[in-house]
């Protein structure tokens, strides 16, 4: 199993303290109090006041200037103290934010996850054993009864639909100015399939920064209509086009492209098909491609990660799949695509590592005369 350095350091040998693991044990038994206790704190704005306060706040200061009850104050206080988000220093009673708070309440990605966590996966996630056992996402019934959150997205409550698209979004765009120079500098490409292209952002950016670049989106025929709507007016729309198809109809085949076509690229796609779906998608794009054509994966792989923290989001987040998604996949280890590329008949060209926030891309190309793994 392959594990980049910090991974190794963390998940291959025991580094708690018998008091440390016992600790973290309870935080686990108790994590449901901790994360709303802790989003509370930011929406009532007492991490706020506490942070921007030179000396700390009392309980009752911040009962006074939150208008909160001083029972639901010193409720929330005592908890976050235990939690570890603020101090307390005992002679004054004075609350201070910790490193821990801090980053709770600036770092754009933390917030961002309880953002996504509270208002898509929270009640979802009381359905998770039954998920796993069903192979469904049973916990997506709390929103509609559809087979995947891809085919409800458009119909998502507003506020379920902003965590969502916040959440996407975060972690693709972080990596777009790095992927462009990818694919367009590195690569040449000027024609090019956006497979699952959403709201048509990516799209919007590549015609931004190659003047000749022409983008065909392919996703399901509702999310056309949204992408459609969104560039709309928007410099460079003319230069895309969508095509709506059922990326899970393993009968569905991509279109022949009109021209030459230089690529075909997957962003945060594939994560949300099972092995055997991407093995399929594969081998369906590997059908449009020629010699020349190259296919872009690019994926969060949590094994590639630079900092551990970041493997643990992953790997949470694919309890999001399970629950909510579509019941069958999840982020993935290199391992695990790298063997979904060889049975489609594709092979990996080479991997580019450590884009935005912890982006891999790999480029594929057709495997000489379609040699399958079986």
């Amino acid at each position: 199993m392959y594990l980049s350095p910090s991974l190794i350091e963390k998940y291959t040998q025991e580094t708690l303290s018998a008091r440390e693991a016992q600790r973290l044990a309870e935080f686990i038994a108790w994590g449901p109090a901790v994360f709303q206790a802790s989003r509370l704190m930011i929406k009532f704005g007492i991490l706020d006041l506490i942070r921007d306060s030179k000396e700390g706040l009392t309980a009752s200061e911040i009962t006074e200037q939150t208008k909160l009850s001083p029972y639901a104050v010193k409720c929330l206080l005592e908890a976050s103290l235990t939690i570890g988000t603020i101090l307390v220093d005992p002679d004054t009673e004075r609350y201070t934010i910790s490193k821990t708070g801090w980053f709770l309440l600036k770092d754009p990605a933390t917030r961002v996850n309880i953002d996504f966590n509270h208002d898509v996966n929270y009640e979802g996630w009381f359905h998770l054993e039954e998920s796993l056992l069903n192979g469904r996402p049973e916990g997506l019934r709390h929103f509609g009864a559809w087979p995947t959150v891809y085919e409800g997205l458009a119909e998502l409550p507003p506020q379920v639909q902003k965590s969502w698209f916040a959440f996407d979004h975060f972690y693709s765009d972080s990596s777009f100015p790095e992927a462009l120079k990818i694919v367009f500098d590195v690569h040449q490409v000027r024609t090019l399939y956006d497979v699952g292209g959403n709201t048509g952002k990516w799209a919007l950016q590549c015609v931004a920064y190659q003047a000749e670049a022409q983008v065909t989106i392919l996703d399901l025929p509702q999310q056309i209509e949204m992408m459609r709507a969104n560039i709309k007016g928007k410099s460079g729309a003319d230069r895309i086009s969508g095509r709506g198809i059922n990326i899970l109809d393993h009968e569905a085949r991509f279109p022949a492209p009109d021209g030459k076509l230089d690529a075909i690229w997957m962003s945060q796609f594939l994560d949300c098909f099972s092995t055997d779906e991407i093995v399929s998608i594969l081998a369906r794009a590997r059908e449009v491609m020629t010699d020349t054509t190259r296919l872009f994966i690019m994926e969060t792989l949590w094994d590639r990660q630079r900092f551990e923290p970041a493997a643990f989001c992953l790997t949470m987040t694919s309890l999001y799949f399970t629950a909510i998604a579509n019941g069958n996949s999840k982020m993935y280890h290199t391992d695990d695509m790298a063997a979904c590329i060889r049975r489609a008949g594709l092979e990996i060209e080479q991997i580019h590592d450590h884009l935005g926030q912890g982006h891999s891309i790999i480029v594929c190309k057709k495997a000489p005369n379609n040699n399958e793994c079986k």
